[in-house]
C-alpha cells in the first residue's frame, strides 16, 4: 500500500477490542480498515488468554489423575508428562483462532492493513511495515492494548527469566520456579508449572493472593495452593534478582529477609499500556501519569475524531471488557442509542483450580455503599452433591444484595466451574434481578449451578441445604 486509502473507520490494533469493533462497525455499514503489525487476535488470542487456557486444561488433567484417579478407579502410576506437547497444542490452538479472525475480516469486508500504525495528524494514520503508507479516516479507534511490565533491573532473556509472553513458548519445566506476583497471571502459571513438576514459590507484596479480591476468596485460594505444595509468601516484597552459579537468586524483604534460589523466574507483576510512539501528541490525545489514554463515558479521547478502548484506557485489563467496549463504541459512532457502559457488571475470572470469578461489588464495598443491612448468602461446595460427586468440593458461592429490594450487586465464587457459573449472575445483574427471583428459579439437580440457588436462598434467610 503506497497511496493514501480512505475509510470510514481506521482501527489501530486487532486484539479482542479492535477486531470486534471493526466487525460491528462493518455490520453497521462502515468501510473499515484494521491496522495490525503482528497477528490478528492480539495478546489475548496469541499470547495470553487462549494459549494459557490450553495449558491450564492439561495441568488440571494431570492434577485430577494424580489426586483423584484412584477415587474413580483410574490408576495414575507410570504417568508420563511431556510439557512440550502441551505447548505445541497451545500454539496450534492460537494459530487456528488467528486464522478464524482473518476469516471474519473477509466475511465482513474489513480490510486488514499489515504494519504499525501511528497517528499522523487529524484523520490520518501513518503505517510502516508490509503495507506501508497512509490510511485516512473520519473516525480513528485506538485499540493497541498493553504489554508486560518488568521492574527496572530485571533482564528478561526467555531462558531463565520470563514473562507470560516467553512462558507461552518455553518448553522447559524448571526444578525450582519463583513466580513474582500473585495476581491472575501469577496464579495461573504457578498452577501450570506445579502440576508439571516444578517446586513453585510465589512472592506477593500484598497481604493476600489476588490483591483487591474478596478476602474470603483469597484466603480459600491460598489455603488450596498450600495444599498443592505451592509455597505462597504474602507480605513479601521483591528486591533484587541475581544470577549465580548457573541459577538465580531472588532477594525478598518483608516478614523475612531472604534469598530464594531458583532455576527459572516468572515476572507477573502487572501490565502497562502500549501508548508510546502512537503519535498521540500530534492530535492532542491526553494520557494519565501511567500512560493510559483518557476517555469520556462514550470512549472519546481528548482529540476530535479519535476514540480508544481496552487495556489502552485502563482497568479492568480484560479481553471481554475490551470486546464489550469495542461493540459499544462502534454503535455510538453509528449514532445508535444504547445504555452506558457499566464496568461493574464485567466479570473477572481466573482459570486455575480452584477457579475464581467475581462480578460487581465486594462485600466491603457493598457495606460501605448500602450499610450493614446488605444481604449476603454464602454456600460452600462441600454441601453441593455435584461437587462432592466430582471430587471438587473446595470453595463457595457468595451473593451480595442491597437491603431495600434484594437486588444483586455483587458475587464472588471460588471452586470448580466458577468461571462458567458467573455468567448467570452477570445476566441476573443486567436484568436487575433480586435474590428472591434467583431463589424462585428452578436449577437442575445435581449441578454446580445449584450453589447459586442455595446462596440466594441463604441471602433471603431461608437456606435449605446449608
Amino acid at each position: 500500500m503506497s497511496a493514501a486509502r480512505t475509510f470510514d473507520l481506521a482501527v489501530v490494533g486487532a486484539g479482542p477490542g479492535g477486531y470486534v469493533a471493526a466487525i460491528r462497525a462493518a455490520q453497521l455499514g462502515m468501510q473499515v480498515a484494521v491496522i495490525e503489525e503482528d497477528r490478528p487476535g492480539g495478546v489475548c488470542l496469541n499470547w495470553g488468554c487462549i494459549p494459557s487456557k490450553a495449558l491450564l486444561t492439561g495441568a488440571e488433567l494431570v492434577e485430577t489423575l494424580r489426586l483423584h484417579g484412584d477415587t474413580f478407579g483410574v490408576t495414575p502410576q507410570g504417568l508420563v508428562l511431556d510439557y512440550g506437547k502441551a505447548i505445541d497444542h497451545s500454539r496450534k490452538t492460537a494459530d487456528r483462532l488467528c486464522k478464524g479472525v482473518h476469516s471474519l475480516f473477509r466475511k465482513n469486508a474489513v480490510t486488514l492493513v499489515s504494519g504499525r500504525g501511528r497517528l499522523a495528524g487529524p484523520g490520518a494514520v501513518q503505517v510502516t511495515g508490509e503495507d506501508a503508507g497512509e490510511v485516512r479516516a473520519e473516525r480513528i479507534l485506538l485499540a493497541t492494548g498493553s504489554t508486560e511490565w518488568v521492574p527496572p533491573g530485571i533482564e528478561v532473556d526467555g531462558q531463565r527469566v520470563l514473562t507470560s509472553r516467553e512462558a507461552l513458548e518455553s518448553k522447559t519445566v524448571p526444578e525450582r520456579m519463583v513466580v513474582i506476583g500473585a495476581g491472575a497471571v501469577g496464579v495461573e502459571f504457578a498452577y501450570i508449572y506445579a502440576n508439571y513438576g516444578s517446586q513453585v514459590t510465589m512472592i506477593e507484596m500484598a497481604e493476600q493472593m489476588l490483591p483487591g479480591a474478596d478476602h474470603d476468596v483469597a484466603a480459600t485460594l491460598q489455603r488450596e495452593y498450600r495444599r498443592k505444595r505451592i509455597e505462597v509468601k504474602t507480605g513479601t516484597r521483591f528486591e533484587e534478582l541475581k544470577r549465580a552459579n548457573g541459577g538465580l537468586r531472588v532477594r525478598v524483604s518483608g516478614a523475612e529477609e531472604a534469598e530464594i534460589e531458583a532455576d527459572q523466574v516468572l515476572v507477573a507483576i502487572g501490565r502497562r499500556p502500549l501508548s508510546e510512539d502512537l503519535g498521540l501528541e500530534s492530535v492532542g490525545v491526553e494520557t494519565d501519569d501511567k500512560g493510559f489514554v483518557r476517555v469520556d463515558a462514550e470512549l472519546r479521547t481528548t482529540a476530535a475524531g479519535v476514540w480508544a478502548i481496552g487495556d489502552l484506557i485502563g482497568g479492568p485489563l480484560l479481553a471481554h471488557k475490551a470486546s464489550h467496549e469495542g461493540t459499544a463504541v462502534a454503535e455510538w459512532m453509528a449514532g445508535m442509542k444504547r445504555p452506558p457502559l457499566d464496568h461493574r457488571t464485567i466479570p473477572g475470572c481466573i482459570y486455575a483450580q480452584p477457579q475464581v470469578a467475581w462480578i460487581g461489588r465486594s462485600e466491603a464495598e457493598a457495606r460501605e455503599e448500602f450499610g450493614d443491612g446488605i444481604r449476603v448468602g454464602s454456600f460452600p461446595f462441600t454441601a453441593s452433591g455435584k461437587a462432592i460427586a466430582a471430587a471438587h468440593s473446595a470453595g463457595f458461592v457468595k451473593l451480595i444484595a442491597e437491603p431495600r429490594y434484594g437486588e444483586i450487586v455483587g458475587a464472588h465464587l471460588v471452586g470448580a466451574g466458577a468461571t462458567e457459573l458467573v455468567a448467570e449472575i452477570g445476566l441476573a445483574m443486567t436484568l436487575e434481578c433480586t435474590t428472591a427471583e434467583i431463589a424462585a428459579t428452578t436449577h437442575a439437580h445435581p449441578t454446580l449451578a445449584e450453589a447459586i440457588h442455595e446462596a440466594a436462598l441463604l441471602a433471603e434467610g431461608r437456606g435449605i441445604n446449608f
